[in-house]
């Protein structure tokens, strides 16, 4: 599809995923009536793992959800979430039954990356709204076809890209847009830790009994289980994701492209390997990557074998005024000094010979562009909350949330194209209007990836143009 495209007005089979009338699609006009009808709103939660249990407590807390259902593929999970929600929640071994529960409002998607995108376009076709994790795809189409399906069926979806919703991040956002710093030129983002020797490399084997590892892989490749493909450790394989760049690049490019309201790079560049971890993932344990965009350039850079002298999540804006570093705890500007463009030339024995460049008077004391400031109040759980505060009054209103999916998907593609350019070894050249690489067609041919049957079938039939 390309960008102005929308989903062919198709009949809609969900024979493949539905099983019952219950999941009626519902507009605008009346899922309002409902919410009107039953202040509280039914959630579903579809997976539970690290990230999973915290949204599980994040929506629990709030005064106006439902509790109602999770789906989890591992069995020992899903017992032990079961009892952790308590009340009346209905505990699902196939995600597809939580998607027909007519008591089910919303769902959050807690899963493997490679599950985002197919399990929020069937929950959109379900009639359900939306809160999915990042990173939002495992490749460049599934964006769009998500923003087409989640428009077709008028459903309200948030990216769980958590920093758009803390205070100090707004507060950087409308200190920056307002040229605290001046006009920024560049950004630089990374992520570094050390992490030697890195996560072993277990045998395949069989999985676990209570591991459904075929539901668990769902549209992704067939693959002999390894303990390090499933828990956790899958962010380590292209099957199921992008490493660093998606699992941490996203949350830093997000906040770089929401308040410099960035559209998409003219170019990406990106180099790197699995240089110094001795296991078997395959992602880079160290990589670096430039984005080009119109006027200003951004940088991503992470290392799993050498933590250095580096922030983990640190993020810098470089203007022409100063700087402003920010991260979940806070936020620093750092002013630059004020002085005649002549009095930065180095001297190193006194004046410069005749003819060249000479000092040049300055007022007294220290000058500077703009001022410094500290805000120390970040709190990444309170971040958390407010993101699910959002999604559900935005359930309510029907507006788009803070973390709405057009522009999830515009920070994912980015983050796909960095690992596409340091796989194919070159630069990537970037039409947005299209969402293609210019003149490789070896990297365009890389934008979409098959699902693995019956999930190619299942998605065709709620209007997904899949590969097989």
């Amino acid at each position: 599809m390309s960008r102005r495209t929308t989903p062919h007005q198709t009949s809609v089979n969900r024979r493949h995923f539905m099983q019952g009338s219950a999941a009626t699609f519902l507009t605008a006009a009346s899922y309002q009536r409902v919410l009107g009808a039953n202040e509280r709103i039914g959630v579903g939660f579809i997976g539970y793992g690290l990230i999973g249990k915290r949204h599980v407590i994040d929506f629990q807390e709030q005064p106006d959800v439902n509790m109602a259902a999770i789906a989890e593929a591992h069995h020992g999970r899903l017992a032990e979430a079961a009892d952790f929600i308590g009340g009346n929640v209905k505990p699902y071994e196939d995600f597809r039954k939580l998607l027909d529960d007519s008591n089910v409002h919303a769902v959050v998607v807690s899963t493997p990356d490679h599950w985002h995108a197919p399990m929020t376009m069937l929950a959109c076709a379900a009639g359900k709204d939306v809160y999915v994790e990042k990173p939002l795809t495992l490749f460049v189409h599934e964006g769009r076809w998500m923003v087409d399906i989640a428009n077709h069926y008028e459903r309200v979806v948030q990216v769980g890209t958590q920093q758009r919703s803390g205070p100090h991040y707004r507060q950087a956002n409308e200190l920056i847009r307002s040229g605290a710093i001046g006009d920024v030129v560049s950004v630089s983002m990374g992520a570094f830790r050390n992490i030697m020797p890195g996560y072993g490399s277990p045998a395949d084997g069989s999985p676990p009994a209570e591991f459904d590892y075929d539901m668990w892989l769902g549209p992704a490749p067939l693959r002999p289980y390894n303990a390090n493909r499933g828990i956790y450790h899958f962010r380590w394989f292209w099957d199921y994701s992008g490493g660093q760049m998606t699992n941490l690049g996203q949350h830093s490019l997000d906040i770089v492209h929401w308040i410099l309201e960035a559209n998409q790079p003219l170019a990406v560049s990106s180099a790197g390997g699995r240089f110094c971890l001795q296991d078997n993932g395959e992602t880079p344990d160290t990589q670096d990557a430039i984005m080009e965009y119109p006027g200003w350039t951004a940088t991503w850079s992470h290392r799993e074998g050498s933590r250095g002298r580096s922030e983990t999540g640190g993020l810098d804006f470089h203007g022409t005024r100063g700087s402003l570093k920010i991260s979940r705890g806070g936020f620093q500007i750092t002013a630059d000094r004020r002085v005649h463009p002549s009095n930065t030339v180095p001297q190193f024995t006194g004046a410069h010979p005749v003819g060249g460049p000479q000092a040049v008077a300055e007022p007294a004391g220290e000058r500077t562009w703009t001022k410094p400031m500290t805000n120390d109040n970040g709190d990444s759980r309170e971040q958390f909350k407010l993101h699910v505060r959002n999604f559900l009054d935005c359930m309510r209103t029907r507006q788009q949330p803070v973390s709405e999916l057009e522009s999830g998907h515009r920070v994912a593609t980015v983050c796909h194209l960095s690992n596409l350019s340091l796989r194919l070894g070159r630069k990537l050249r970037w039409d947005f209007e299209n969402e293609t690489i210019i003149d490789d067609p070896e990297a365009a041919a890389l934008l979409s990836r098959p699902y693995r049957a019956p999930w190619d079938a299942e998605l065709r039939g709620i209007g997904v143009p899949t590969t097989s």
